[in-house]
């Protein structure tokens, strides 16, 4: 169903697009319906979400060093509570943004694989929460740095993390926009969003690879999934390199111009009948 060499590109956009707050799974609808791919068979929704596994393995990679300092102060903390420092607090944020997405990732699974990988609703998903990504990086007072949040942040970081599951929306834009709206500078969000981002993404891949693999296997086929998988971990470690290194010195602004302008140019395709919202 998805050849080698769609799968490279497929593999490619992934890994370009899972980190930056513009929708990994809006940019694979529309690509994938440009190919002709049935965005609606179930084997189709199972590789989206496995190769993002890829892209997950990559910010691990990555993050390999604050991973292991981050574990080891929530763990020294329980031991020993006079040694509770950032670390210690960033631990239970990840653990505690990771429940709510989670939960309400299973509780609406079926309408997500169904209702909503219509691309109308990809085109809704980029125009409203551009408005949100607007005004959390105008507006968000940005005093606050990494060593400030706790686990009630994460809990409302978590939370805004699972309307990601509308597409056109952006993990990674939901969560950078809500860190910035709760006051965490832009370096601090979007770590966060890559803390947050780690287990639920990973998590995510596993449970369809384990869910669908029947479907996989007699359709999109393992071979190709693992063709996008390892395309997506190449290419997402250079995307969070130049993501961190962008939002220390720039704000989202061409982000929300980029999300708006794709966001008008799919509704201009779906009403010229060029392509089909399903």
């Amino acid at each position: 169903m998805i050849s080698w060499w769609e799968s490279i590109l497929l593999g490619i956009v992934e890994g370009v697009t899972e980190f930056l707050p513009i929708s990994s799974t809006g940019h694979l609808t529309v690509v994938e319906k440009l190919m002709g791919i049935p965005i609606d068979d179930p084997s189709v929704t199972a590789y989206t979400a496995i190769i993002q596994v890829g892209a997950m393995i990559a910010s691990i990679v990555y993050f390999w060093g604050d991973i292991v300092r981050i574990a080891s102060g929530w763990f020294g903390g329980l031991r020993d509570t006079s040694a509770r420092g950032a670390d210690h607090k960033m631990g239970w944020a990840v653990i505690a943004g990771f429940i709510p997405t989670a939960t309400i990732a299973l509780i609406f699974q079926d309408f997500v694989t169904g209702p909503l990988r219509s691309l109308w609703a990809v085109v809704i998903g980029l125009l409203g929460w551009s408005v949100v990504m607007f005004i959390g990086d105008r507006f968000g007072k940005q005093t606050r740095g990494e060593d400030s949040i706790t686990w009630k942040d994460g809990v409302i970081l978590g939370t805004l993390q699972s309307l990601a599951l509308v597409p056109g929306v952006s993990r990674s834009g939901a969560t950078i926009s809500g860190g910035l709206l709760l006051g965490l500078d832009r370096v601090a969000a979007t770590r966060m969003s890559f803390f947050l981002g780690i287990p639920t993404l990973t998590a995510s891949g596993l449970y369809e690879a384990v869910k669908e693999a029947k479907d996989i296997g007699g359709g999109v086929g393992w071979v190709s999934t693992g063709i996008g998988t390892a395309v997506s971990f190449v290419v997402a470690y250079a995307s969070i390199a130049w993501l961190l290194k962008f939002v220390s010195g720039h704000n989202f602004t061409w982000f929300v111009v980029y999300r708006v302008a794709l966001a008008l140019v799919i509704a201009a395709l779906l009403l010229t009948q060029v392509i089909a919202p399903v």
